[in-house]
């Protein structure tokens, strides 16, 4: 039986879709079947994945509406070996679509019902906002991961999120609890990203992950390959912190 994270976080560009991919292409390598979601109409995990959203006969907006089957959107990633269900600019008219969609919310969720022990994991890469698509998200997964930048504005939006998740938790998914908060491009040099680092890890205790990625210029020359950072180049330090952050996964995985 599968397990679903939400990679999540309302704020833009702290490394949510790197996370994704990553840790998709990681716990593949360990041996894990990996499917990874793109619920982002910008299709970044589609494209960092090696898969062209431009060619997409069908995407993840055909199996949120209701005209595809999820077998018929599966693709598997050419250069990470995990599973993607793709997303391209098709997905941004899902936002209205749903509205008038019966069981608007679990959509994603009645989708994958059927395809539960197909994984070991599966990975949601939300947009920056709390839409229909990030709902949809949160009510199918067994927990969120948070990823994040040891900066001021990032604990101001981390507040919003914890409260929405609450919230997702009290009225449509009993089951939605935090797993943990990634740090992410973190440079040990700037004094402030210490400490914050260290108010997170005083706030959350060990719902902070051990592992820490560094700002890395080879995870982000990585998606213009179209490859996973950990494939493109193993031997980099982003690549080994999203490797010891997958083996993080698959033992905290247990405990759920």
């Amino acid at each position: 039986m599968a397990k679903i994270f939400c990679v999540a976080n309302q704020k833009g560009g702290v490394g949510k879709t790197t996370t994704c991919v990553n840790l998709a292409a990681a716990l593949q390598q360990a041996g894990q079947r990996t499917l990874l979601i793109d619920l982002d109409p910008q299709g970044n995990a589609t494209m960092g994945s090696g898969i062209d959203k431009r060619a997409l006969k069908s995407s993840v907006y055909h199996l949120l509406v209701g005209l595809t089957a999820l077998a018929g959107v599966r693709v598997t990633s050419p250069t990470g070996g995990y599973d993607v269900l793709p997303a391209n600019r098709d997905l941004a008219g899902a936002e209205v679509e749903l509205v008038n969609l019966e069981q608007r919310e679990k959509r994603l969720r009645n989708a994958l019902a059927a395809f539960m022990d197909d994984y070991d994991f599966i990975l949601i890469d939300c947009p920056p906002s709390l839409s229909m698509l990030t709902l949809n998200g949160l009510c199918c997964a067994t927990g969120v991961i948070i990823p994040m930048q040891c900066e001021y504005y990032a604990l101001e939006g981390l507040s919003d999120l914890v409260n929405t998740i609450k919230k997702v938790h009290a009225n449509l998914n009993q089951d939605l609890k935090i797993i943990g908060l990634l740090r992410v491009m973190f440079d040990p040099r700037v004094t402030l990203q210490q400490q914050v680092s260290a108010q997170l890890e005083s706030h959350f205790g060990d719902k902070v992950f051990r592992a820490i990625v560094p700002r890395n210029v080879r995870l982000a020359e990585a998606p213009s390959h179209g490859m996973p950072g950990v494939i493109f180049d193993k031997s980099s330090k982003g690549a080994q912190a999203y490797m010891a952050f997958a083996q993080e996964m698959i033992e905290r995985a247990k405990l759920f």
